[in-house]
């Protein structure tokens, strides 16, 4: 009996002594050591010390609200990505350094002419996730550099002017082209330096960026990102219905139906993705770290599919620039193309344009004589005759509107226009109003005069020649073999002299937009924006554009509608090329 007493004793008092130290062991929580930054910094050395100090996190924060999307983010109002399966598509925590001259400055405090200022930017190396929100990080030798060199009151968009400058020098352009399904023939472009689009999203409802009209598509169905680490785009689904494929592999979530968003996959040129199972985007992905386009430049182009009764038609437009030419730093060429009976011959003359004037100007004399007279109508004439010369289409053919764009190197640009067709370029500088090119349709009067003067004159009433509204075009050889009154010689503008103080700009736009719009209409809208976006950094020209082709689709115009804008009150700003 007495034992056994004993034995319980022993017991009682082993477990309180148990509870003592599970007590002591929650009390201290000496795990905590082990996961502390001290600890952590012992290991790894020393941690970044923020872009920001404590007192700038509202700037920070702001800052980060541009580049990453929210948390709260609603899928077509049907469920938010959890912290678990959301992740920013900025990964695998590359570092990336860049390396940037401040200009000189009057300021004492600022570094004089020849100073370097270097800023690194980099994440963190052990990080193979970053999660949404987490602040850009300086080393702390920089950040005190930063601030030896700087005024008391130095503003944290003064240092993101830096980085942004430096940046641009990675730019990518992306342009993203519908090639199969409902809307067939819509384009999306967008560089990565415009911080306003650094996230655009895919899907079949507003305010989507590439809005595709197909009920396969969900309302938002995947998202591409600029990922600044890696300087890719990334494509993530953002847990679609039908999923997504990239070159036919799916890169959604692998618990299909769960709606979680699936891992980023980096885009390269040429690849396709597909939303459902008709509608195929086709990625065409350009670098300009070398040359700046000196003004802005937007395009959009809308295919107008369900304008006709419902009926589907292709997108026979095609939209295409290039700044600068090949080996002709001072030269630039923006042009639109207007297909009908098919889109090859304006394909065909989009290629050609660029290459048949760099290699006309490569010519130094013929250089030197545009630049001496600020004329360059004999090389556009040339140009449109060698195109011609070079398109084998004889069945099919097209407009053809280009302005070719250049400058002496002192901050003036110069600008002269040529074209066949009805695809319009006008400009407005110092408020006065352009007109770059003529209508060749056949019911235009100078048009009936011309063909009157081949001695082969239009009945009263007649409006079409074989079924043509259009007496001058590229291509269609067979209607050319059959009758001399079709022409492809060109209606060739005066140059327009363009300086920073003219407030200058140019829209080219095919049929489809001068159909519904007036060019006072059109020249009021682009007022309108300019007034309403004065104040913002970025590059308005994209958002101009795509307000123009809004405006068509507004007044329900029945044509294939591209416009092009080019804002020269915009120097020293940079945009994309297109590729056609």
């Amino acid at each position: 009996m007495g034992t056994m007493l004993q034995t319980i004793v022993t017991v009682l008092l082993l477990l309180m002594l148990l509870l003592i130290i599970l007590f002591l062991f929650f009390l201290f929580k000496p795990w905590r050591f082990f996961s502390s930054s001290r600890f952590l910094s012992s290991i790894k050395g020393e941690l970044e010390r923020p872009l920001v100090a404590d007192e700038g996190d509202a700037n920070a924060s702001s800052f980060n609200a541009t580049n990453e999307l929210p948390r709260d983010y609603d899928l077509e109002g049907a469920c938010y990505p959890s912290e678990v399966h959301f992740r920013s598509p900025r990964t695998h925590g590359q570092g990336l350094v860049h390396k940037q001259r401040l200009q000189n400055s009057a300021s004492p405090n600022m570094p004089q002419a020849g100073d370097t200022l270097v800023v690194d930017v980099i994440s963190d190396p052990s990080s193979e996730d970053v999660d949404v929100g987490q602040t850009l990080k300086l080393p702390a030798v920089h950040l005190a550099q930063i601030q030896k060199h700087s005024p008391a009151n130095f503003q944290i968009d003064r240092l993101l002017d830096f980085v942004e400058r430096d940046i641009s020098d990675q730019r990518s352009c992306l342009t993203l082209e519908v090639i199969s399904g409902p809307s067939c023939g819509l384009r999306y472009s967008v560089q990565s330096t415009n911080p306003s689009h650094l996230l655009l999203t895919l899907g079949r409802v507003s305010p989507s960026d590439l809005l595709i009209k197909d009920s396969e598509v969900s309302g938002k169905h995947a998202m591409i990102k600029w990922n600044l680490d890696k300087m890719k785009w990334e494509l993530v689904d953002m847990g679609s219905l039908n999923g997504t494929l990239l070159n036919s592999k799916p890169i959604n979530h692998r618990d299909t139906g769960s709606r979680n968003w699936g891992d980023p996959r980096n885009l390269t040129n040429g690849d396709i993705i597909t939303l459902g199972t008709t509608s195929k985007v086709m990625v065409h992905i350009t670098s300009q770290s070398q040359h700046h386009i000196p003004f802005g430049v937007g395009m959009a182009s809308d295919p107008m599919a369900l304008r006709r009764g419902g009926k589907k038609f292709p997108m026979e437009d095609v939209c295409y620039y290039q700044w600068p030419l090949p080996g002709l730093d001072q030269f630039g060429l923006f042009g639109i193309c207007d297909g009908h009976g098919g889109d090859g011959a304006a394909k065909s003359a989009s290629k050609l344009f660029p290459e048949i004037i760099a290699s006309i100007l490569l010519d130094a004399l013929k250089r030197e004589k545009v630049l001496s007279l600020c004329d360059a109508s004999d090389i556009l004439r040339d140009a449109f005759s060698q195109t011609e010369a070079h398109m084998n289409h004889y069945y099919e053919g097209c407009t053809a509107t280009v302005l070719l764009v250049w400058t002496d190197g002192d901050e003036k640009f110069f600008a002269q226009c040529a074209n066949v067709g009805d695809s319009s370029c006008i400009m407005s500088v110092n408020g006065k109003q352009i007109k770059m090119t003529e209508d060749h349709k056949i019911t235009n009067s100078s048009e009936r005069l011309r063909i009157e003067e081949t001695g082969e004159p239009l009945k009263d009433g007649e409006t079409r020649l074989y079924g043509i509204n259009l007496a001058r075009m590229l291509g269609d050889k067979f209607l050319k073999q059959q009758d001399s009154r079709f022409s492809s010689e060109p209606y060739i503008s005066e140059v327009v002299h363009i300086d920073q103080a003219s407030r200058a700009f140019a829209i080219l736009a095919s049929d489809g937009l001068w159909d519904v719009i007036s060019v006072k209409k059109a020249i009021q809208l682009v007022l309108q924006m300019r007034e309403r976006c004065y104040s913002e950094r970025e590059n308005t020209a994209e958002k101009t554009a795509s307000l123009l082709l809004n405006e068509a689709k507004a007044l329900r115009t029945k044509d294939n509608t591209s416009v092009i804008f080019l804002d020269f009150d915009t120097f020293n700003r940079f945009s994309c090329k297109v590729e056609s």
